[in-house]
């Protein structure tokens, strides 16, 4: 049994004629009669009472109708199934993204791609910087969105674009002096006790360093009363008045009515946070080359 035997099967039964499905598919009645006849012998039972003008059903014919055309809507639609995962139409991409992120307008973006692309399941996983540039050289996610804490960008089997780059702003209590000012640079901080904010849950990473070199070349080093990776502990740390922080705007954009919190715009060249889009280069999934398709200008 076949697909084209089943679709002459249906074409004959509805038209009640192996001449009219004959010339619906092109081919001769001979060809017809013979599939029909083969379809048969499978089935081991008649389909068609050939005695009667026009010919008509049999009784096994009559049931065989209808899960024949079950059978060929089964068929092409996953045959069409199979085509929209070759494409990257179905299938599914398995997105990274650095706590904090969910602030953002990632969440935007991807709703957006799955009102064009809704049989592409997308799942997300919240984690440090570190453990996702560990998951992703594990080929536990397709991408990942994340500041670069570990130097992931060099490593010769991760394809990265830069995706967005995020102001970084002072967390202060209310009642702080520098509460009603419009920015602040790193030099205003000095005599703060600080509590340092991190994506990475490894102490001393390498983005860490980064933004240490910041305080630096202000001419000091920090008083750091905490290290936190969490970005509400951080926030909740402020609002009590045990000290400040610094974070990228995207943790803070959408933050409304926060009690007790003031956010600063930081001042300055380096005063930013650059999210990169991460992937592996052998990554075959084309639901990942079409979603990076819209990620990627």
């Amino acid at each position: 049994m076949n697909r084209n035997q089943l679709k002459y099967f249906i074409a004959a039964a509805e038209s009640q004629s192996f001449s009219k499905a004959a010339e619906q598919f092109y081919i001769s009645q001979t060809a017809i009669t013979q599939q029909i006849q083969t379809l048969e012998a499978g089935l081991e039972c008649k389909l068609f009472n050939r005695n009667t003008r026009p010919v008509s059903l049999t009784p096994a014919g009559r049931a065989f109708l209808t899960e024949a055309k079950a059978i060929v809507e089964r068929m092409e639609r996953a045959q069409e199934r199979v085509h929209e995962a070759s494409e990257g139409l179905a299938g599914s991409v398995r997105i990274g993204y650095v706590r904090g992120y969910e602030r953002s307008n990632l969440s935007n973006v991807m709703r957006e791609f799955h009102v064009h692309h809704e049989n592409v399941l997308l799942t997300y996983y919240r984690d440090y910087s570190d453990a996702l540039a560990a998951g992703l050289l594990k080929d536990e996610y397709d991408i990942i969105f994340t500041w670069d804490s570990t130097n992931l960008a060099l490593e010769k089997s991760i394809e990265h674009v830069p995706y967005e780059k995020s102001r970084l702003v002072a967390v202060l209590y209310a009642s702080h002096p520098f509460a009603r000012r419009e920015s602040l640079t790193r030099a205003d901080l000095k005599s703060e006790d600080l509590i340092f904010a991190s994506h990475s849950s490894a102490q001393d990473s390498y983005g860490d360093a980064v933004f240490m070199n910041l305080y630096k070349a202000a001419g000091y080093r920090p008083n750091i009363v905490a290290r936190v990776t969490d970005i509400e502990s951080a926030l909740m740390m402020v609002a009590t008045e045990e000290g400040i922080t610094i974070m990228p705007q995207f943790c803070t954009a959408k933050i409304s009515n926060a009690d007790n919190l003031v956010f600063v715009p930081m001042e300055g060249e380096n005063e930013e946070e650059e999210i990169i889009a991460a992937w592996k280069k052998d990554n075959t999934n084309p639901a990942l080359g079409l979603l990076l398709k819209r990620l990627i200008p």
